[in-house]
């Protein structure tokens, strides 16, 4: 049976043993719908249109579960389904080949997390995540690595004193190879540091170095990161930086990243405006520009429909994201 069929067979023998456990148990379903209207414009048409069209920004649905089996030990466990609403189909927006976002069981108490199966990974957690704050489709492409793996180990330590590591194991999900993860992690008063090493290797000995900033003054956020993807093999451009700076006022966040990421995207510039209705409806508008193509594809299309060699472009959107 294929590690997805286990999961959801999983998940629904937890949902049916929920009731029996219910004292012990806790069990909640989410969901979320994220979609935006969006008017792309590429830079070169004779590759790709432009058009108008809906696109799903990661709706999702899913449960979490844990049950204690000790005072100071926790069972738990999670799957979340992606939905890709404007191709009405069970499926992520971008890669259109994943149909589970998250499938893992795990362990967690005094002595940190343990936790198995498709996730997000500590690479990203520690590096990427801090400048990934955008509510669109468009999020979170300015880096080399990626979000969630299948097949997944992974460990998070307890903090000492500010302190924390990460760690994971990714069977053949690298370059031909098993994927090692690693991250450190120093929090001191609203500030938070990180470094991580994200390891592919295979026959071109492929490694992706990442440090990140994480700071906190009264309504205003910035996150940074700096990336280096070193590689035996044939890749143009090995850096990424990025600047991330959001103001909260009221209801109201505004946004603003500005990233250059040497081989994918190049020069890129994102803008938005986020406005908290209430706690389960947000509204967004954004403007998302790339110099080089890597986040604009066709119309519904996703990863198997970017053509990597465009000249990149624009996009104005606007959109709601309610959650359940």
């Amino acid at each position: 049976m294929s590690q997805h069929k286990q999961l959801i067979a999983a998940a629904a023998v937890l949902a049916l043993a929920a009731p029996a456990y219910a004292d012990d148990l806790n069990f909640s379903f989410y969901g979320s719908a994220r979609i935006h209207a969006e008017a792309v414009q590429p830079d070169d048409t004779s590759e790709l249109d432009s058009y108008t069209a809906l696109r799903d920004a990661y709706s999702r649905i899913g449960f979490n579960a844990d049950y204690a089996l000790t005072p100071n030990v926790e069972l738990f466990g999670q799957l979340e389904l992606p939905l890709d609403l404007p191709n009405k189909a069970v499926q992520d927006p971008w890669d259109q080949d994943q149909d589970i976002r998250i499938g893992q069981i795990g362990l967690r108490g005094d002595f940190g997390t343990f936790a198995y199966g498709q996730m997000w990974l500590p690479y990203y957690n520690a590096i990427a995540f801090p400048v990934d704050m955008f509510s669109s489709y468009y999020s979170g492409f300015a880096t080399h690595t990626v979000f969630r793996r299948g097949d997944t180990i992974a460990f998070y330590s307890p903090g000492f004193n500010g302190l924390s590591f990460s760690a994971a194991w990714s069977e053949d999900h690298g370059d031909d190879d098993d994927r090692l993860q690693l991250t450190a992690s120093y929090g001191f008063n609203d500030t938070t540091i990180s470094m991580g090493i994200d390891d592919l290797g295979g026959d071109n000995d492929t490694r992706i170095y990442g440090a990140s900033l994480m700071h906190t003054m009264g309504n205003l956020y910035i996150g940074a990161k700096y990336e280096v993807f070193d590689t035996k093999a044939d890749f143009d451009g090995n850096e990424a930086m990025n600047l991330y700076v959001g103001y909260t006022l009221g209801k109201n966040t505004f946004k603003a990243m500005v990233a250059k990421v040497e081989g994918f995207g190049e020069n890129i510039f994102h803008a938005g405006w986020d406005h908290q209705f209430n706690d389960q409806l947000k509204f967004f508008v954004e403007y998302y520009y790339e110099e080089e193509t890597a986040a604009i594809t066709e119309k519904y299309g996703g990863l198997a429909e970017t053509d990597f060699g465009g000249d990149g472009g624009q996009v104005f959107l606007g959109g709601l994201r309610y959650d359940f």
